[in-house]
């Protein structure tokens, strides 16, 4: 007994308990808004909402894997990324032969039905590739700006975001894109080429712009410009703004907003949850909300220039490329600032499968944090030891 209260005597000092109580506030504030909005959905007899069930188990579960793989050391898991890259590729070749599309997105196919249980296959991914893509960056550290490095690390970025795009999954595919040049910047790659690939993405823009955007994405664009033209695809932002708009500074109240507890808000659950969150919890609780995540992105970010090796420390800057891509993705959505293309608010929007993904990033994270720990000399005493220098 003795033994195990030091062995977790231990676990508990050299886990980032500042973060993991970031995390366990996030989560509750995303649980406490998702059952908020989905009470309008509720049932005769029913208490609490599927979605909101799901997030908490998401959530509950969530940290306490995140709390397994901290202590499974680092370096192992890095080790398996073949293994790892091997896996996202064929998950995603599968998703995109078997993969379903919900009635709420029916443009996009990136979902494994698994029973009643929609898994988004990305999700897992974008976790996959943050160790792979790291890894290389390891390997070709020396020689990163050498023009070979850059077409073998491109070839390795278009596997995911063109498996990804096939699926239909524009918003994850461009997290996707922000977490690779993220990545590259942090490894070193020289800013000419950053200037490079921008000159070349506007001079292709118009070709992705005919070619690859579907007529439905093309509209979701245009409803920034004239939304009176195009009702369909810009009513859900603006009613989105209409709630945001409501809750003043203070808010309405938990559960008490008109537009969250009457649905008029779409996907006010998943995609617009920040709309509710500015409704009734007002300017306030906005800040709160973006507080916390950015304060997570924050203390990953430390726990990145803390790190020993060169793979794991771009591997935390891609989870804090990622959460803030998202973060700032969404917040634009639910402002009308950019198009709606699908992208949750991490630890907040319902989705059991993004959200539990999500914590098995911030597991490998705490697990960095560990094992790069400056750990006590332990005390040690020899006896019985004889030398030729006893006799002085």
């Amino acid at each position: 007994m003795k033994k195990f209260f030091s062995v977790t005597k231990r676990f508990i000092q050299e886990t980032d308990n500042l973060l993991l109580i970031l995390i366990i506030a996030t989560s509750i504030f995303g649980v406490l808004m998702v059952y908020s909005t989905t009470r309008c959905i509720l049932e005769d007899g029913q208490t609490i909402a599927r979605d909101a069930t799901v997030m908490i188990i998401a959530a509950v579960a969530g940290i306490l894997l995140t709390l397994v793989i901290s202590a499974i050391d680092y370096e192992f898991i890095m080790k398996l990324w073949p293994i790892i890259g091997g896996f996202c590729i064929l998950l995603m070749v599968v998703t995109l032969i078997f993969g379903v599309a919900p009635e709420a997105r029916p443009d996009s196919k990136c979902w494994l039905a698994i029973g009643d249980i929609y898994f988004q296959s990305s999700e897992l991914v974008k976790i996959g590739y943050l160790i792979t893509y790291s890894m290389h960056l390891e390997l070709l550290r020396d020689k990163i700006n050498n023009l070979s490095s850059i077409i073998l690390l491109g070839i390795h970025a278009m596997i995911p975001i063109g498996l990804v795009v096939l699926t239909g999954d524009m918003g994850s595919a461009l997290v996707f894109i922000f977490m690779t040049l993220g990545m590259l910047f942090f490894a070193g790659l020289h800013w000419g080429y950053f200037a490079c690939g921008g000159i070349l993405t506007l001079a292709v823009s118009p070709l992705i712009w005919l070619y690859v955007f579907s007529d439905y994405q093309k509209k979701r664009f245009l409803a920034l410009i004239r939304p009176e033209q195009f009702e369909d695809e810009s009513y859900q932002q603006l009613l989105g703004l209409n709630a945001l708009g409501s809750g003043g500074f203070w808010g309405t109240g938990f559960a008490k907003g008109v537009y969250t507890q009457g649905g008029i808000v779409p996907e006010s659950e998943n995609d617009m949850i920040f709309t509710a969150i500015g409704e009734e919890t007002g300017f306030f609780g906005c800040m709160v909300a973006l507080g916390l995540l950015f304060a997570i992105v924050y203390k990953i970010i430390k726990i990145a220039k803390k790190t020993r090796d060169f793979s794991t420390q771009i591997f935390c800057y891609g989870m804090a490329v990622m959460i803030s891509s998202q973060i700032l993705i969404n917040i634009g959505m639910c402002l009308m600032i950019l198009p709606v293309i699908g992208i949750t608010l991490p630890f907040f929007s319902a989705g059991g499968s993004s959200t539990l993904c999500l914590y098995i990033g911030i597991g490998l994270v705490f697990s960095i944090y560990r094992f790069n720990r400056s750990r006590e000399a332990v005390n040690f005493r020899l006896s019985r030891i004889s030398t030729p220098f006893s006799e002085f």
